[in-house]
């Protein structure tokens, strides 16, 4: 599935049904509208993310929460854990899409939905596409490392085989909160050293 939909939340509410029809494919009309009438699932499922994302603070490690969901499940979950696992790889959205194709036996997960608190970067960006994930919810954008709009919109590249349905913004303020909170904290704790 190729989607050309990456919307800020603000921009998909302000949508307005004969222009849905004007500007996007048939799939994404309807996806936009799905998201439009189950709001609260999904802020639902990124609370679920958020949950993980504060796991990792208490860990030490950057406040980044993942879930990926299917059919309207919860079929994996996970958090930050660079600094627990001393590895440059262990970030949410890799670990939970191992988790989910481990789940599922398979390593395209075409079906399924990602919550994510902060936009992916390049190396989660390619981790999304090469499972063919059908949809991304973000929290919070990363300014100096996100490659889903800020830096680099990876997830839409045209020549790409694979694109998912992404939304920007879901909760943008929760997430962005946990993460001014741990370095907040973290600058705290440095000056009083």
């Amino acid at each position: 599935m190729k989607s050309s939909i990456n919307l800020h939340i603000d921009e998909v509410e302000a949508l307005e049904e004969e222009s849905l029809r004007k500007k996007y494919k048939p799939d994404d009309v309807r996806r936009i509208k799905d998201f439009k009438a189950n709001k609260t699932i999904h802020e639902h499922f990124m609370k679920e993310a958020l949950v993980q994302a504060r796991k990792a603070a208490k860990n030490g490690d950057v406040p980044i929460g993942c879930v990926i969901v299917m059919d309207g499940e919860i079929i994996a979950r996970s958090y930050n854990k660079r600094n627990k696992l001393k590895s440059a790889l262990e970030h949410a959205e890799i670990i939970c899409i191992r988790k989910a194709c481990k789940k599922l036996e398979d390593w395209r997960l075409d079906n399924a939905t990602m919550y994510v608190t902060l936009e992916p970067c390049q190396m989660c960006a390619g981790a999304i596409i090469q499972s063919r994930i059908s949809e991304v919810y973000i929290g919070a954008m990363s300014g100096k490392a996100g490659c889903v709009g800020s830096v680099v919109d990876l997830l839409h590249v045209g020549k790409f085989n694979h694109a998912p349905f992404t939304i920007r913004g879901l909760l943008e303020d929760r997430c962005s909160e946990v993460l001014s909170d741990f370095f907040d904290k973290l600058r705290l704790e440095k000056g009083t050293k």
